[in-house]
């Protein structure tokens, strides 16, 4: 199940955070997909880091077991990351359902710069990345403490409790888009899943699901459709180590392989061999 937020109030929720604390936040769904954040882009020290292909898996990976703990501990769980920075990651659970996660991350939570750094060029020993230009993007971090980072941590958690208050009271108005939500991952094998198969089989317009889509998903029925495919790909390159490539692409119902392998890296930044290696490692 996809957590529907308003993302017009959502955004602006975000932007509010980002003004006070000058810390990055992000939405994810419980699939850890992203659905708004504030500012719309990564920290260029997170940017750099992304560039080497190891360090990006390092994140993925970094990123999953920080969601695991999060949703295992039902709390918030303040982490360093393995590039060396801080982040925070706030499970929202709509009654005992997991709909998603808030994130804030990018924080120099070190005594000094100096400090900081050699923990940092530790980290990301081991990666490809121009040292010079990784140090001048540390430097361009605000500086912060421990004090400070805690009251980020308590403001992100009184959010989480805000969105799940909302969420309770539209989901207790309409329960339309998660019916939706359930058909969509019903029938993710079925090529002919679109649009015009969602409006045969429930009492909306299209410009109603369009509004749907872009209140609940962030994106159109057919881009959701196309995430929710990689997300079954990419548990079933994970669970399933006998199923090869082109048969994991036809149950997630890519008619054409070339797509499914192209659509995969866009959206992961990996190969789903690449994937599937980084997985079982």
């Amino acid at each position: 199940m996809i957590s529907t937020f308003n993302l017009e109030k959502l955004t602006a929720l975000l932007k509010d955070f980002h003004t006070v604390t000058k810390i990055r936040i992000t939405v994810f769904d419980e699939k850890f997909q992203e659905i708004a954040a504030w500012p719309p882009e990564r920290a260029e020290f997170c940017r750099k880091i992304r560039t080497d292909r190891a360090a990006l898996a390092g994140c993925m990976r970094c990123d999953e077991e920080a969601c695991r703990i999060a949703a295992r501990r039902r709390s918030l769980y303040t982490y360093r990351c393995h590039a060396g920075l801080y982040e925070s990651i706030m499970p929202i659970y709509l009654n005992s359902l997991l709909i998603g996660y808030l994130f804030f991350g990018h924080v120099y939570r070190y005594d000094s710069y100096e400090s900081g750094w050699e923990v940092i060029r530790k980290c990301c020993a081991n990666y490809s990345i121009r040292i010079p230009e990784l140090l001048a993007a540390t430097l361009k971090l605000p500086l912060t403490d421990e004090a400070y980072l805690h009251s980020a941590s308590s403001l992100m958690s009184a959010i989480a409790s805000y969105l799940c208050m909302e969420r309770l009271v539209a989901l207790k108005n309409e329960n339309l888009p998660v019916r939706i939500d359930h058909f969509i991952q019903d029938h993710l094998a079925e090529e002919t899943l679109g649009v015009d198969s969602i409006l045969s089989n429930f009492p909306v317009g299209k410009t109603r699901l369009y509004e749907i889509a872009r209140e609940s998903y962030g994106c159109g029925i057919a881009e959701h459709i196309r995430r929710e495919r990689i997300e079954k790909a990419k548990r079933l390159l994970g669970a399933s180590p006998e199923l090869k490539t082109p048969e994991i692409s036809e149950a997630c119902g890519f008619k054409d392989y070339n797509n499914f392998i192209s659509l995969f890296h866009r959206i992961t930044g990996l190969t789903p061999g690449q994937y599937r290696r980084e997985i079982l490692r």
